[in-house]
């Protein structure tokens, strides 16, 4: 059997940040429930900030670790998004650009809501596996933004987002992929993957969402289990709660997954309350660290857990991750990997917890001159020219070099790299 999986992990979350439960006061939001989401902090993306930086800046890191001739086996680019500006043209081609690529490289983009970074992931795995190139490399990158928008004329804080706002965040995941899983080693032909229509969330017009909350709750449960139940056939000794030392699932927030996790083990496990609470501790919480910090990244929400789940666990001897993403629309998939110390010790290089702990804290004026600001950067912005001096401590919190939006020219983007 041929190997397969991640090579190298990394994740970037913007250079600002926001405290949720200050949001949720501000808001004016009932805390007690507030507490049920599980969050700590969410990434807002900047004005000059996209899913092109958030992108490259992750990739970036994995791409100057390569030699020359590694970096010209990358030969292909997909970047996995619910967040893109152009209905045509590929994010892709961007990042290819700013990251200095070979141009023998196909460059193209995946939508598929939250599901669309694991759809990457799964296209890159079955390159490799399918051998038509031996020895080449996949750039996955799943980046996706949220930008609350303050509408003209209504409320200036719409009571709409309610407990959307405090869990949406900005984010990117970079992965290549290819036949050395230094990180992660998927577990080939091991995959349940289920969805059907349904019109649990939506975006309607490109910056709007909508959506019926209990719905997609529903549905993520329901695909949940059938996911897992069709790996289960795939994987006949497959066992729920004693297969898998670590769970790693999409996570829009920590409650969501909470209520999964608990779910899944009564159903399969017939466990009891107080060992599904000591489960979730143990095999679930490492996954949600980085996705606490974050906020819900959509595409690369999932990738987002898995990162954290290698950071946080504890592989002194190999240990079996089981994934669960879900997209809303719907599609899911169930799969699992491999992952050693060595692993753990490569991932862990890339700092991302340090990145997050540089980030600037926004104050919620600062916050909601943001929300008032949004409109200017609506889809399909033909000319704009972005102010450097907004919020400049953000521009210069990580003290490293991080790529910016600079402006827009014709609808062509520019970005310029600033230390």
């Amino acid at each position: 059997m041929r190997t397969v999986g991640i090579e190298a992990m990394n994740a970037f979350a913007g250079t600002a940040f926001l405290d949720v439960k200050k949001l949720a006061e501000h808001r004016n939001l009932d805390t007690t429930r507030f507490n049920n989401l599980l969050m700590r902090e969410k990434t807002v993306a900047l004005p000059y900030e996209d899913p092109i930086t958030f992108a490259v800046n992750a990739a970036k890191p994995i791409v100057d670790a390569l030699t020359p001739e590694e970096k010209d086996r990358i030969e292909m680019v997909i970047t996995c998004s619910e967040s893109s500006f152009d209905f045509g043209k590929s994010m892709s081609t961007y990042c290819h650009d700013l990251l200095g690529l070979n141009r023998n490289c196909r460059l193209f983009e995946l939508k598929n809501a939250c599901y669309s970074g694991v759809a990457g992931i799964q296209m890159a795995v079955n390159f490799i596996l399918a051998q038509v190139s031996p020895g080449a490399k996949i750039l996955v990158i799943a980046t996706d933004i949220s930008r609350f928008m303050v509408e003209e004329g209504g409320d200036a804080l719409s009571a709409d987002w309610s407990f959307a706002e405090p869990s949406g965040g900005s984010g990117a995941v970079a992965m290549l992929i290819s036949d050395q899983p230094k990180v992660f080693q998927i577990d080939v032909g091991a995959n349940g993957y289920y969805g059907y229509e349904v019109m649990d969330t939506c975006r309607p017009s490109p910056d709007a969402d909508a959506g019926d909350t209990d719905l997609s709750l529903l549905s993520y449960l329901d695909c949940c289990e059938n996911a897992f139940l069709e790996y289960k056939k795939r994987v006949e000794e497959a066992d729920f709660a004693k297969s898998f030392s670590y769970m790693a699932y999409h996570t829009p927030f920590g409650g969501m997954v909470k209520g999964a996790h608990r779910n899944m083990m009564r159903k399969l496990a017939k466990a009891k309350p107080k060992d599904i609470e000591q489960d979730f501790n143990q095999r679930v919480t490492p996954g949600l660290e980085l996705c606490q910090r974050v906020g819900n990244i959509m595409g690369a929400t999932a990738s987002l857990s898995i990162a954290s789940t290698i950071a946080n666990g504890d592989f002194e001897t190999p240990k079996r991750i089981a994934c669960f993403s879900y997209g809303s629309g719907c599609c899911s998939e169930f799969f699992s990997g491999i992952v050693t110390k060595e692993g753990q010790q490569k991932l862990l290089e890339q700092d991302i917890a340090g990145v997050l702990d540089k980030r600037y804290e926004l104050t919620m004026e600062e916050y909601d001159g943001i929300l008032e600001n949004s409109n200017a950067l609506r889809f399909g912005t033909r000319n704009l020219e972005l102010d450097a001096e907004f919020i400049p401590q953000a521009r210069k919190a990580l003290g490293r070099e991080v790529l910016f939006l600079k402006r827009i020219n014709e609808f062509h983007r520019e970005y310029e790299w600033v230390s």
